[in-house]
């Protein structure tokens, strides 16, 4: 069985422990500690990363790790589950998305060890998370002011990503290339699969979100042998091949006419853009067939603001 060590303190099988992992200090020398939880069964098995709060303001992965932590899932019967509900702790404190150097995380992949902050944080996932996992799920939300309908993002060229977000069962598996810099695209370098969830918005709890990622982590962990609980089985993901934003041609209020999820066809109207004086309405007409996988919830729009993302199948 694979030796694990986290910020020196070694896990054996059969345990549990929380490990506060120091990243770095406050102006005020307050120190900054990334709590990490991990869990061993002591039979063999993969080894599972739940990541959140790699944006501090997108609170809805954040919840999902903790119920994680709170419940029998934490406790695999093989194997190790890792679980980081908030990575990046000062943009949690502050509410805000980035870190205080002002860089996204996710865009500061592998890190460096004497790097900037977001580096640093980068640099610690990459060095003694990583290195440990088989595989795992990194939960985000939409930012700012667009709500993403619960859905799962990966590379489904590759098979085990495939398999493992057809055991999820998320409503939507969306296939997404890598970008540079970013978790995922380190992690499929060092051969283990990362991939994203997202659904609903920052700053906002969402119970149809958080349900959906719990039973999503259920059937991932069943699927892999690493709980013996039957979960609540899953429909087929509906497997979209690529996506498009739905821009504003005109400034004005946002008047949408379809929801989170639905199905559209190519020409229907979906919305109106209206001036606040009563002069003039526009049509909005889907550019394709598909389906909306995120909303603009913001009703004062300027031209070229995104209005709604339309997966396509």
């Amino acid at each position: 069985m694979q030796k694990m060590i986290i910020d020196g303190t070694e896990i054996p099988a059969g345990e549990s422990r929380q490990i506060n992992a120091l990243i770095g200090r406050l102006p005020t020398r307050t120190p900054i500690n990334i709590p990490v939880f991990v869990s061993r069964a002591k039979e063999d098995g993969p080894s599972l990363l739940l990541l959140a709060g790699m944006h501090g303001d997108e609170t809805n992965g954040i919840e999902i790790v903790r119920r994680a932590i709170k419940t029998e899932l934490f406790h695999p019967t093989r194997g190790s589950v890792i679980a980081i509900p908030v990575l990046n702790v000062y943009g949690f404190i502050n509410q805000t998305r980035g870190l205080p150097d002002g860089k996204d995380l996710n865009r500061s992949f592998p890190g460096a060890v004497n790097g900037s902050l977001a580096s640093r944080v980068a640099n610690f996932l990459s060095t003694e998370i990583l290195p440990l996992v088989d595989f795992g799920l990194d939960f985000h939300t939409g930012g700012a002011s667009r709500n993403n309908f619960p859905q799962l993002r990966g590379m489904f060229e590759n098979p085990r990503e495939l398999e493992i977000a057809e055991a999820f069962s998320a409503p939507f598996m969306i296939n997404s290339p890598y970008r540079e810099r970013s978790l995922r695209k380190t992690a499929a370098r060092a051969g283990k699969s990362i991939l994203v969830y997202e659904g609903g918005q920052t700053l906002r709890l969402r119970k149809q979100v958080i349900d959906q990622g719990m039973l999503g982590i259920h059937r991932v962990m069943h699927h892999f042998h690493m709980t013996e609980n039957e979960p609540v089985p899953g429909s087929p993901s509906i497997h979209l091949k690529k996506s498009q934003w739905v821009r504003a041609r005109h400034s004005g209020m946002h008047h949408a006419n379809i929801r989170n999820g639905d199905k559209v066809r190519k020409g229907e109207i979906i919305g109106l853009i209206t001036d606040p004086y009563g002069q003039f309405e526009k049509r909005i007409k889907s550019p394709v067939s598909g389906y909306v996988i995120g909303l603009n919830n913001y009703p004062v729009v300027n031209m070229g603001d995104a209005l709604l993302h339309l997966g396509q199948e």
